[in-house]
């Protein structure tokens, strides 16, 4: 028998993942001059001077093979001290796993717990390579909406309505991209209930941990009780250090998980690179100054960022922590994908809608605070010009 097209020879899993808008967006600004790009989640930050050094000396110094799977044990065993220090939880550095980013640390998670048919809870908005991979791993989403009104907090409330006995799997983010919704401490106590209650397992991406706005408290889902052996944290350095291209994350597991997950990692990747390893375990051990630095500066542009919403009054949910600003511009009368081609085309600034990220309202656009406070000054005030326009039009 002829198959009807060589894209018929495609897996199932392959030819549910569709080009994105994103791509769209970039082929329009290949074409466009003296853009702003407020789109990409990629800090405007050199990563410090410090850790580069690091990592050029193990480059230099042979750190040019393969390590063990989980990664180098003192690399892992500086992550379980920080954890310990900073998010009071308890791994032991055999329950740490290296990855190449934390986007490698979701999928093995996601793939050692997720049997074909299981349900997977996630939140929306949200990062949707979540979705890509519940889909490779067989499970089904099912959605759990946050709301502007609660600054895109998750809700014990709306996770109970959304189970069912097929539940198998929560995945939050805290804080969340795009909302930048931090979901505070009472509330995750009951989650963490409902999640012992129902017998769920819990991955918990903390990726924006060190990114917190106005003193507000992060709490790991992992220190709350019943949770230690029924939650996997995920966290990595590509944000809070601007170690994006760095590729390093981890994922902190219940010790009966760990077989399986280091497997799933050796067929994945082998190990990450050792050298950026180094890099890693020196941002753990000299990093907290510039991380410091870099968060007062993401303060200063999201008050900047915040102060040109309000005057063109467009609604927000205020973002807790991460680099985002979540933002409604139904008040324009456009959805947010013309919203955003149009004010690219006509303006060459750049965001991305909320239908990128599991939002099919089709009404919220992203802001990122990755760009210079000068730079974002000018495209906002760009915005404002488009908004005015649109509004009378």
């Amino acid at each position: 028998m002829t198959r009807a097209a060589p894209t018929s020879y495609l897996a199932a899993r392959a030819v549910s993942v569709k080009s994105s808008f994103r791509t769209r967006m970039l082929e329009l600004a290949a074409g466009l001059d003296d853009i702003i790009a407020l789109g990409r989640g990629d800090p405007d930050f050199e990563t410090p001077p410090a850790i580069v050094a690091a990592g050029a000396e193990a480059l230099a110094g042979g750190y040019t093979h393969y390590t063990a799977p989980p990664g180098l044990q003192e690399l892992r065993q500086g992550i379980a001290f920080q954890l310990k220090l900073n998010n009071n939880v308890y791994y032991s550095d055999n329950q740490i796993i290296v990855t190449n980013g934390a986007q490698e640390a979701l999928l093995i998670s996601i793939l050692a717990l997720v049997d074909p048919g299981d349900e997977v809870v996630l939140q929306a908005p949200r990062f949707n390579a979540f979705d890509h991979m519940v889909n490779l791993a067989g499970g089904r989403v099912v959605d759990v909406a946050t709301l502007e009104e609660d600054d895109y907090a998750l809700r014990a409330d709306a996770i109970r309505a959304a189970l069912t006995e097929r539940s198998k799997l929560l995945v939050i983010a805290n804080p969340n991209n795009p909302t930048g919704g931090l979901t505070p401490r009472a509330e995750l106590e009951r989650i963490a209930g409902l999640a012992v209650e129902h017998d769920l397992m819990v991955i918990s991406d903390e990726i924006y941990d060190k990114l917190i706005f106005g003193g507000a408290e992060h709490v790991s889902l992992a220190a709350l009780d019943g949770m230690s052996d029924r939650t996997v944290t995920v966290n990595g350095f590509s944000k809070a250090y601007a170690m994006t291209g760095w590729r390093v994350g981890y994922l902190a597991a219940p010790a009966w998980m760990m077989e399986a997950a280091v497997e799933i990692k050796h067929t994945l990747s082998i190990c990450t690179p050792p050298a950026l390893q180094r890099g890693a375990l020196a941002a753990l051990e000299s990093g907290e100054a510039a991380v410091a630095s870099m968060l007062a500066e993401y303060e200063r542009r999201l008050a900047l960022v915040v102060r040109h919403l309000d005057g063109m009054g467009i609604s927000y949910g205020r973002p807790g922590g991460g680099m985002y600003v979540y933002a409604n511009i139904s008040s324009t009368g456009l959805d947010a994908e013309t919203f955003c081609l149009e004010l690219l085309r006509r303006e060459r600034v750049m965001v991305f809608p909320g239908t990128m990220f599991a939002d099919p309202a089709n009404r919220h656009i992203r802001i990122t605070l990755l760009s210079p406070h000068e730079a974002i000054g000018e495209a906002l005030t760009r915005m404002k010009g488009f908004v005015e326009r649109v509004r009378v039009s």
